[in-house]
């Protein structure tokens, strides 16, 4: 078995990698004054269960690029079996056409990682599931839901929770959590007119006053919606507002707008890195998926089962 990464979250390969008890293999990656990529696998592969860990995150176009030539130079260097562990997969929101003339980006995704030479891919908390249809290949989707139940059990062990979740469309993954944590399940009913934070917030369906809301959610981006959300809950009487979610985009103004929000903290993953004025946000508290990735790493590799991670 060999561990390789691009350049998208090497901290969390490095973490991968000690829990897996497997060093990363030794690989040139770079770019060409042309701004061409270039990739060179200086481990020998043949024959080898290689697994790219490789998270689709900003700079998105650069990343994702640089994951299809890594498939490529192990396909041409004879590996084995080629596995893509992709702890976020970018263009998951274009998963159906929604408009006239838009295209389905997601499925150009699977369809590119599959052309270029993939056998398996890894991935944490698609934002929809149906996503897994789009590849022809084997797709393991794996859950942060265990690992943030357990934290958030071990800090709020003696107050009333209610899991909100943000819109109708989160309610299955926001239901899963509350189940978890034996807590009521709260839903935001929201129209969005636009792309973004362009999102009107009509009501909050369930009983929220006096309790600790938990906002969960897949991806939160600028955060427009999610602190539309927040707010409704502190007027709707909370007592405390946290927010989950899996993948840390953060773009634009997205911080500024966190610090400003009645949300206490902001618990993500470390699927995408942290950078710049987002490491010294104090609301920001990132839990780590490395021992779950590194765990699914090795069981897919001996032919086990994965469900234990599902417990």
């Amino acid at each position: 078995m060999k561990l390789i990464t691009g350049n998208a979250n090497r901290p969390l390969a490095e973490e991968v990698a000690r829990y897996a008890g497997i060093p990363l293999g030794d690989i040139d990656l770079f770019k060409f004054s042309n701004d061409e990529s270039f990739v060179k696998i200086n481990d020998n592969v043949r024959g080898a269960d290689v697994f790219i860990i490789q998270p689709t995150c900003y700079p998105v176009n650069d990343n994702v690029m640089d994951l299809l030539i890594m498939i490529d130079a192990l396909k041409r260097a004879s590996a084995q079996r080629i596995n893509c562990v992709i702890p976020y997969y970018a263009y998951a929101r274009s998963d159906k056409k929604d408009q006239p003339r838009v295209p389905i980006t997601a499925k150009l995704m699977a369809d590119l990682i599959t052309v270029a030479g993939a056998d398996r891919v890894i991935a944490v908390d698609l934002h929809a599931e149906q996503i897994q249809g789009f590849f022809n290949i084997p797709v393991d989707h794996l859950f942060t839901t265990p690992i943030f139940a357990r934290y958030f059990k071990s800090i709020l062990s003696s107050e009333e929770v209610v899991v909100v979740s943000p819109d109708s469309g989160g309610a299955n993954r926001a239901r899963s959590l509350a189940k978890r944590l034996e807590c009521s399940l709260a839903i935001g009913d929201k129209r969005r007119s636009g792309n973004n934070d362009q999102a009107e917030l009509l009501n909050i369906i369930g009983d929220v006053a006096g309790k600790t809301a938990i906002l969960y959610d897949d991806i939160i981006d600028t955060g427009g919606s999610l602190i539309k959300v927040a707010n409704a809950l502190q007027e709707q009487g909370a007592s405390r507002i946290y927010a989950a979610c899996t993948h840390g985009v953060l773009s634009g103004s997205a911080v500024q707008n966190l610090e400003k929000s009645p949300i206490e903290k902001l618990f993500i993953s470390n699927s995408i890195p942290l950078t710049g004025t987002k490491k010294g946000c104090q609301k920001i508290v990132q839990l780590s998926i490395a021992e779950m990735l590194a765990i699914a790493i090795k069981k897919i590799h001996i032919e086990e089962s994965i469900s234990i991670l599902f417990r």
